[in-house]
């Protein structure tokens, strides 16, 4: 008998030994049966006592009640308001597993789905990348509630598993300046004459303003808004409202300097709107674009297409290196919004860092075709970057082509215009969900004709269960990329 089938068989029967770790922080354990048990607050290698709070067929899900053997990756939550009590925040999952060890989880989430979705295995793992676990969190949807019965109104993210909103007094994903307003905003708000229907405040940070978004469902009046300007200026926080939808969104004073961000390191400088989409920690978003510039390699000589190109988060500083650059996003505001950057940045720019010919257009990316990939013609290199949903309709267009090529059997035929087209050499893919990431690098490796030659994880959510990662797509005879 093996050491551990010894250990396991002097431990008394009700206790569970923690093999591994699932996407929602969850302790992953098996009974003598084979039944398999998820469990709350458990961390690989422990062995532990739990509560099954639900049952089905071939599995439970269950919450530590005790825990016997501790593993060395755990460590103390810095967060009073994290962990498994009641009324305990739920936004974050895994402040209770050292910082490197929520990257090797996600790490193999990312591997786990390309092999086990997709039956694609990168042929390179790139480092990870990382920042700073504390304090990043400059993007954030903080729900507000006046809560009668204890005359108070609390804000902040919703409890563990549950509609209501957690009691928090402090966040410590949240910028130390934006934490430390959380007091004095709930007594702001129970300050205001629409105290109970202000249900949201959103916080959008750049480098070098703070903006704060208050959705209110009924006119504000006029001593309520003094009330916001008085806040603004004595905590130095811009003050949006929003009465209705998110195009209602609007200043409440309009002096005062935008909104924005830099990628310094190709001369970019961002502004942006607040309800506009941008990278929630911008600490990574720096490293992950000039990584992914870095794999994506444009000449002066190439053209380049981004895919889901927002504000031109990456379109613009690829505009810094290629030698013409379309960006294609769903929205005809965001585009519109783009070419203002686009416009801005260029008046801006510095000889050395001209901008190439740059484009975008407005397109349904979710609706693409083969016949529409092929009007928007040939391309050296393509960044696609897209939501969650991932990019299906883009990567199956690019197949099917590939496909009636080679003469596959059950092919469409050659869409017209085809005959001079030809495919991107490399594809940088970015993602916010390693499933569908999964399920589009199975096309692009099986029935579109490339290697996927690396892949890894990109730590923007420390704490959470969140997986953003990169992979790299190159033609069958490309190179391995660095980087």
């Amino acid at each position: 008998m093996n050491p551990e089938s010894e250990t396991v068989a002097t431990m008394p029967p009700d206790w569970l030994h923690i093999e591994s770790m699932d996407l929602d922080a969850q302790g992953i354990a098996r009974r003598a049966d084979g039944k398999v048990v998820f469990i709350d607050g458990a961390l690989p290698g422990e062995w532990v006592s739990a509560q099954v709070t639900r049952r089905k067929n071939n599995w439970e899900a269950a919450t530590l009640t005790e825990l016997h053997t501790e593993s060395n990756l755990r460590v103390a939550p810095r967060c009073p308001h994290f962990g498994l009590h009641q009324g305990a925040c739920g936004g974050c999952k895994m402040q209770h597993l050292e910082p490197t060890a929520q990257i090797a989880v996600k790490q193999r989430a990312l591997e786990d789905n390309l092999w086990h979705l997709g039956k694609v295995k990168p042929e390179l793992i790139l480092r990870p990348i990382e920042g700073p676990a504390w304090g990043y969190r400059y993007r954030a949807r903080l729900s507000v509630r006046y809560v009668q019965k204890k005359g108070e109104v609390l804000i902040g993210f919703h409890e563990r598993k549950s509609r209501y909103v957690a009691d928090m007094r402090e966040c410590h994903v949240l910028p130390p300046h934006v934490s430390s307003l959380l007091m004095p905003l709930r007594e702001l708000i129970m300050g205001l004459q629409a105290r109970e229907t202000c249900p949201q405040i959103e916080l959008a940070a750049g480098d070098d303003v703070t903006a704060l978004v208050l959705r209110h469902l009924e006119p504000l009046s006029h001593a309520d808004r003094q009330q916001l300007r008085a806040f603004g200026q004595r905590h130095g926080v811009q003050w949006w409202l929003q009465p209705k939808g998110p195009d209602t969104v609007h200043l409440l004073d309009q002096d005062g300097p935008p909104l924005a961000y830099a990628l310094h390191e190709f001369g970019i400088t961002m502004p942006f709107k607040p309800t506009d989409f941008t990278q929630v920690n911008p600490h990574i978003n720096r490293v992950l674009v000039a990584r992914a510039l870095r794999l994506l390699g444009a000449k002066r000589d190439e053209r380049v297409i981004d895919w889901f190109c927002g504000l031109g988060n990456f379109t613009l500083p690829i505009a810094t290196q290629a030698g013409q650059v379309l960006g294609v996003e769903g929205s005809a505001a965001m585009v519109a919004r783009a070419r203002q950057n686009l416009e801005s940045n260029r008046a801006e720019a510095l000889e050395a860092k001209a901008l190439a010919a740059t484009d975008f257009a407005a397109r349904n990316l979710f609706d693409m075709t083969a016949q529409q990939l092929i009007a928007d013609g040939t391309a050296d290199r393509w960044l696609v970057d897209p939501p969650r949903e991932g990019a299906f309709a883009l990567v199956k267009a690019l197949a099917a082509i590939h496909q009636a090529r080679i003469g596959a059997e059950g092919a469409d035929p050659l869409p017209l215009g085809a005959e001079t087209w030809q495919p991107p050499r490399r594809i940088v893919y970015v993602s916010c969900n390693p499933a569908t990431l999964a399920r589009d690098a199975g096309l692009l490796v099986h029935q579109a004709g490339y290697r996927c030659t690396a892949a890894g994880v990109v730590n923007m959510f420390p704490h959470t269960a969140h997986v953003e990662s990169m992979a790299v797509f190159d033609r069958a005879d490309g190179v391995l990329p660095q980087g």
